[in-house]
């Protein structure tokens, strides 16, 4: 518990964190907002087929926010002190007051979790929120297993970018990947055009607990059980690596 209070204050001193935070917090309802707008007339007039999505789309944008966090939670660490403090990075010191490489992972695995998870809530309410404001009664009705499909969906891509990070010790490449593939083109539906082993990548199965998309091809269930089992082998890989791994290379 105490490893894991320690790695939640790191990442709360961390500047950048704050910009990941507003970003998952508040960047779904401004999506979910511009979605409704479109659909505004649309959804009035009851010819809508979109209304069952108003809103969820937010939540897939807007997972952005868990990328930077789980990517920050990780290189954070590797970054090079300044040469008043001895040039040295943090990782450091971290494993010298947590010699247990494994108890150092789930602390902050932990810490990404509970974060994401957090964020996840607080994005769901100013979902609400928009929707309503801006729909009024036409708002629709959110579900609550879809929901908890949008909270698994968030934590499980937290947890891959955390894993990704902890793999290549570097910001730049899980961040790049992750952020293009979730708001600009999903690899998956490039890949699904080839073969129809890329609906079992890890954002097209996750997508599916929380979206009706016409092409859907997993039950929310499945979906999250395909999701799950990426994170676990992901994360079993990058703990492997991580305990064999020279810290100081």
């Amino acid at each position: 518990m105490r490893a894991f209070n320690a790695e939640m204050s790191k990442l709360f001193s961390l500047p950048s964190i704050w910009l990941a935070c507003f970003i998952g917090a508040f960047a779904p309802a401004i999506f979910a907002g511009l979605d409704s707008l479109a659909e505004k007339e649309d959804i009035i007039a009851g010819v809508s087929t979109r209304l069952a999505e108003v809103g969820y789309v937010g939540l897939g944008f807007g997972v952005q926010g868990v990328i930077i966090l789980g990517v920050l939670a990780v290189s954070s660490e590797y970054f090079i002190e300044s040469s008043e403090s001895g040039g040295g990075r943090q990782i450091t010191t971290s494993l010298s007051a947590v010699p247990s490489r494994l108890h150092f992972l789930l602390a902050k695995a932990g810490a990404v979790t509970a974060i994401s998870l957090l964020l996840c809530i607080m994005a769901i309410v100013t979902i609400v929120l928009s929707t309503k404001l801006i729909l009024g009664e036409y708002a629709p009705t959110f579900e609550w297993f879809r929901l908890f499909g949008a909270v698994c969906y968030w934590v499980f891509t937290a947890l891959i970018a955390f894993g990704l990070t902890v793999l290549t010790k570097n910001s730049i490449i899980p961040l790049t990947i992750l952020m293009i593939n979730s708001s600009v083109v999903s690899f998956s539906i490039l890949l699904a055009k080839v073969t129809t082993l890329a609906v079992y990548l890890p954002d097209r199965a996750g997508i599916d607990m929380f979206m009706s998309m016409s092409d859907r091809y997993h039950t929310p269930l499945t979906g999250g059980l395909v999701m799950f089992t990426w994170v676990v082998v992901l994360m079993i890989v990058a703990a492997v690596v991580f305990h064999r791994r020279d810290v100081a290379s």
